[in-house]
């Protein structure tokens, strides 16, 4: 699976943009920008961290700073009149009847969708991740080193070392030892099919590439319209929370001054975020069937199996063709192996944790796609049986020391291998790992 990067390009487009405000904003404002210079920077700042997976609720945190700015934008406006806490606390209470700032942030809701759904699926991304890592760490039983090294080494003892293993009795050695992992699938392809679902928030005015890109703008929309409608917010609101005294040692009233010229450009979108999306709803898909095809794959590409069953492959027992059918996916269809005798009673609690975790992505995929906020930070209670992280949580194995997500590698020029393939190899030394102390 090719990870998306799009933590390290949206931490550009958040650059990009905090770049243009610090451009425009010092001429276009003035104090009403320079005095608060700082709250911005910290809007920026947290904006990073909800992004890079810091346990923020991006509603709330926007709501504080609207609230912040109104009370030192609506001070700055009126520096005759003394406001002492309880009448700042009383416009704050009326804030969202006088709607001070326009109509931004019903406006704005669309966007905030766009940046929940674009943070959870690099979550998702990361969860789905952390499920394939542990899972490959799971030991395998002893039954299914015998029947390894049976199906890898035996034949070779028996004198027929040029026999390869017969398709289904590979499928049926390697359906038993990983009977567990078949036993993912249905969560796993929840979880991938809300993976590509949450990408439709990508796209459009609303998608997570323009809302990035053009923070600065709707900060500007919003101080602009709070300047436009001073008199009549100062009105409303001397009317509901009544007339405070001008403070005759204070200074004047502020004279209306020449606002400067506000010349703002939302940032192009580059096609960047497309094309990785793009490419990740693609690789998504073609992973649905990872956990159960994970038999058949590793018989064809890493065991050496024969091409048919015919009776010149090996059986397990000689040189010849192999009757028993084969079996369903899962622990409860291995009931019956003929070649890996599995304890369907005793589920392995390692896998049975990651199906949970992923059960509990997908419930907040599907939230994020109808545009609510979520919490991955207790993505898991605690650690896990390795004593590890917790599945979500974000460390340098996930994310670079630079806040980038650091993607799995594709195929290249360089011969850099595919994910699958690196997948594929693991599980498949792990299975000879456990087989070759008993061949010795």
């Amino acid at each position: 699976m090719a990870v998306l990067a799009t933590a390290c390009a949206d931490r550009e487009d958040h650059g990009w943009s905090e770049r243009a405000l610090q451009e425009a904003f010092p001429d276009a404002f003035g104090g009403l920008y320079t005095q608060n210079a700082r709250a911005f920077r910290d809007l920026y700042a947290e904006l990073r961290l909800y992004y890079r997976g810091a346990n923020l609720h991006l509603e709330e945190t926007l709501a504080e700073f609207w609230a912040r700015l109104l009370e030192r934008l609506f001070r700055q406006l009126h520096p005759q009149l003394p406001l002492p806490d309880d009448y700042l606390d009383c416009l704050g209470k009326q804030a969202e009847a006088l709607r001070p700032f326009g109509e931004l942030r019903q406006r704005g809701r669309p966007a905030l969708w766009a940046f929940v759904a674009a943070r959870s699926f690099v979550q998702g991304l990361g969860v789905a991740s952390d499920v394939v890592q542990k899972v490959a760490q799971v030991p395998l039983g002893p039954e299914c080193s015998r029947a390894v090294m049976k199906l890898v080494y035996c034949a070779h003892c028996l004198g027929v070392p040029g026999a390869r293993p017969c398709p289904d009795y590979c499928r049926n050695v390697l359906k038993g030892c990983l009977a567990n992992q078949a036993d993912l699938d249905a969560e796993w392809r929840n979880l991938l099919d809300s993976m590509v679902l949450v990408t439709d928030k990508f796209w459009g005015p609303s998608g997570a590439e323009s809302v990035i890109g053009s923070v600065h703008v709707w900060l500007a929309e919003a101080i602009s319209a709070l300047q436009d409608n001073k008199d009549t917010l100062t009105a409303k609101v001397i009317q509901g929370c009544g007339n405070p005294r001008v403070n005759p040692q204070g200074p004047g009233p502020e004279e209306k001054r020449r606002r400067g010229q506000l010349t703002l450009q939302e940032k192009p979108p580059t096609g960047t975020l497309e094309k990785l999306v793009s490419e990740a709803k693609a690789q998504l898909r073609d992973l649905q069937d990872f956990w159960i095809s994970l038999p058949g794959t590793l018989c064809r590409e890493k065991m050496a199996m024969s091409s048919a069953s015919d009776d010149r492959c090996w059986n397990g027992m000689a040189k010849g063709r192999y009757l028993p059918e084969v079996m369903g996916d899962g622990l409860a269809n291995q009931i019956n192996n003929p070649e890996v005798e599995v304890d369907i009673t005793k589920p392995d609690m390692t896998i049975r944790q990651q199906i949970m975790q992923l059960k509990i992505m997908t419930n907040r995929l599907r939230g994020a796609y109808s545009g609510s906020d979520v919490d991955f930070q207790d993505a898991s209670e605690g650690p896990g049986p390795d004593g590890g992280r917790a599945i979500g949580s974000l460390d340098t194995g996930s994310l670079g020391r630079d806040g980038c997500w650091s993607p799995l590698s594709k195929t290249s020029a360089a011969g850099r291998p595919q994910p699958r393939a690196l997948l594929l190899l693991l599980l498949l030394l792990l299975v000879l790992a456990a087989a070759r102390p008993r061949w010795r």
